[in-house]
């Protein structure tokens, strides 16, 4: 079931992403006067297709589903009645041309600000931006930060949970040399610090910890609030309110200290000693295996009692008026397009490892995990992909929207076409291209599988 929520999650997702590009494209030929022949979602032989509109424009569903294509009436494509030249893609002014092939990325990135813009009216949940423990000898302890201290701005930027944090710093990690950031202490004071990011490890997966930024913990007592009706601690005489003092004869500190030796108990039948009350009672239960993520999971069915005036310490909901929630949507997109695409020349210049490319396994495996975390996080997966595509198709390689871009440039330089010739050379470059990169993410795809 897992594997089918996964591939669920990731077909919508794409499905999505593919239609609204090709809508752009759709709309704008429209509007420019071309005839469309057809609309297809996915390369290949059509599973599925009907004709609409006053051209009588074929849509289909294809069987390759990793992307789609608009096809318009066009010479270079096939024979064009007279009376419809007027009509034919080619035969328009490059400016038109030029137009219609923007305007599938241009809807992709419209769809992200439309997306971030709705999150940040809904309201973004996030963790605050408070340290835990500080490790020596790391950036964040020579910089002068104590345990406790939430951060408040990043090089000048407001901050208000831990990705923002890890946004503005990752874009000052490219840079190199040291930033500036404001916190205020458990007491109130406002205190400045200045963070060396020249041994900051842009390839970590755990960015923030290689400098040294550890999250506070929330500590969550080791209190039942929930007990599972029927489960192994139900049948055991498991009550909501109990706490637990010891597991197996250890006592026992936090919710955290009984995650883990359930965890790692296993299956093997314990004993559990609970404060019911002021009375202690030694309870017997047997665990049960559940498998999670293709891994088996030891479960008695209990769950913590949250105390939420310690998760309102701890965690935010950055909710904004629709106008600066706009205005927010399109600096967050805009930003992301410009990293995205700063990030794509430091892995040309070889200064960040080309491992960080994700093909569609790992494009999957987050749309499964953020569709599981709820509709605010996949809708920010979805944001952030729309982003990719756009900002890829954008790129002067022919094959994409970008190698279109480029020929029609070259046209306006020249006062007439490339020659056929020159562009049949580009469209086998771009391919290899294409096809290398594709190559590329699916490698580093299995490589995370096989080296989790």
């Amino acid at each position: 079931m897992s594997m089918i929520f996964t591939l669920a999650a990731f077909a919508i997702a794409l499905g999505i992403l593919i239609v609204v590009h090709e809508l752009g494209h759709y709309a704008a030929a429209k509007a420019c006067g071309v005839k469309v022949l057809r609309f297809s979602v996915g390369f290949g032989k059509p599973l599925v297709s009907w004709r609409a509109g006053s051209d009588k424009t074929e849509w289909s569903i294809a069987a390759f589903p990793l992307g789609g294509y608009v096809k318009m009436l066009d010479e270079r494509e096939g024979a064009v009645a007279p009376e419809e030249l007027p009509r034919a893609f080619n035969t328009k002014p490059v400016s038109r041309r030029i137009l219609i092939v923007l305007a599938g990325p241009l809807s992709n990135l419209l769809l992200a600000i439309l997306l971030y813009w709705v999150l940040f009216m809904h309201g973004i949940p996030g963790l605050k931006p408070i340290l835990g423990e500080i490790k020596p000898g790391t950036a964040v302890a020579s910089a002068g930060f104590s345990s406790g201290e939430e951060l408040l701005e990043v090089d000048h930027h407001p901050v208000s949970t831990w990705e923002d944090a890890r946004w503005f710093l990752v874009q000052q990690a490219v840079k190199g040399g040291k930033v500036d950031i404001s916190a205020r202490d458990e007491k109130g004071s406002v205190l400045h610090h200045r963070l060396d990011l020249s041994h900051a490890d842009i390839d970590s997966k755990n960015f923030l910890a290689s400098l040294g930024f550890v999250q506070a913990k929330l500590v969550v007592p080791a209190v039942i609030g929930e007990v599972v009706e029927g489960g192994p601690a139900g049948r055991a005489g498991f009550q909501a309110g109990d706490k637990i003092v010891l597991l197996g004869g250890k006592s026992v500190n936090a919710w955290d200290d009984v995650a883990n030796f359930i965890r790692q108990n296993g299956s093997a039948p314990m004993i559990v000693t609970v404060d019911r009350g002021g009375r202690l009672i030694d309870l017997r239960v047997t665990p049960e295996l559940e498998t999670e993520n293709g891994k088996s999971v030891a479960r008695i069915g209990i769950a913590a009692k949250i105390d939420q005036a310690a998760m309102g310490r701890l965690f935010i909901d950055a909710r904004y008026p629709p106008g600066a929630a706009f205005i927010r949507a399109f600096d967050k997109t805009w930003e992301t397009s410009g990293f995205t695409l700063k990030m794509m020349g430091e892995m040309l210049l070889g200064r960040i490892s080309a491992s960080n490319i994700g093909g569609p396994i790992t494009i999957a495996d987050y749309a499964g995990q953020s569709a599981r975390m709820g509709t605010v996080a996949y809708l920010s997966f979805l944001a952030l992909i729309s982003i990719s595509l756009g900002v890829l198709n954008l790129l002067p390689v022919p094959v994409l929207d970008g190698g279109h871009l480029m020929y029609y440039m070259a046209e306006i330089v020249r006062g007439r076409p490339l020659p056929d010739k020159a562009i049949e050379i580009g469209q086998q470059v771009g391919i290899f291209l294409l096809f290398s990169l594709m190559a590329l993410a699916i490698y580093n795809d299995l490589h995370r599988l096989i080296t989790g």
